[in-house]
């Protein structure tokens, strides 16, 4: 068994909230940011956001919406971008989406990890230097870069499922549905 090393990395993503919602795809992208893999930025609106669309969406109790959002809060308070409302209004991108790109300039992102890159048009983003990737691709560009260290995170998220338990091979199926060319990787990687 390998030891599970802290890489450190200066990269900043703010996740939107659309892929902090699905549970395999968030616990995936914040063991990456655990892991140090990248540097993870998101707000108060973002997971008020995911807090709501949990309880219409998955139908979960309210108190089990903020829990979980009260424990993304308490394992990671750094990952919090606090000055950033006072740039949404001068935001130019979709409407519902601007608290995002706000949060994005304040905190000098690189990108925005989202399955909404239509409300973020290129002709916006391009000046600030922000680049609007998919969860699949933020994933494979992770994978390039830390192999070993992606696999790890799999292997290990799988082994931590415990209800229900999942193999790695099921916790892949689970992803494919989010992210199938990361899981592509990871599986040509653990045969």
């Amino acid at each position: 068994m390998s030891s599970f090393v802290y890489v450190t990395s200066s990269f900043i993503a703010v996740l939107d909230a659309n892929v902090l919602f699905p549970v395999s795809l968030r616990d995936t992208l914040l063991r990456a940011y655990e892991k140090g893999l990248y540097t993870m930025q998101c707000t108060e609106d973002i997971l008020e956001e995911v807090q709501r669309n949990l309880i219409s969406k998955r139908k979960i109790t309210e108190q089990q919406a903020r829990s979980l959002m009260d424990t993304i809060r308490k394992q990671f308070p750094e990952a919090f971008v606090t000055n950033y409302k006072y740039l949404i209004n001068s935001m130019a991108n979709d409407p519902k989406d601007r608290h995002v790109l706000a949060a994005a300039v304040a905190c000098k992102a690189q990108v925005i990890v989202t399955n909404n890159s239509k409300d973020f048009p290129q002709s916006v983003l391009a000046p600030l230097e922000i680049e609007v990737q998919p969860p699949d691709d933020f994933l494979v560009q992770l994978f390039y870069l830390y192999p070993e260290f992606m696999v790890e995170i799999i292997e290990r998220q799988a082994k931590d499922l415990l209800r229900p338990p999942k193999t790695t091979q099921e916790l892949l199926s689970t992803l494919n549905q989010h992210v199938p060319n990361f899981v592509s990787l990871i599986r040509a990687s653990i045969l």
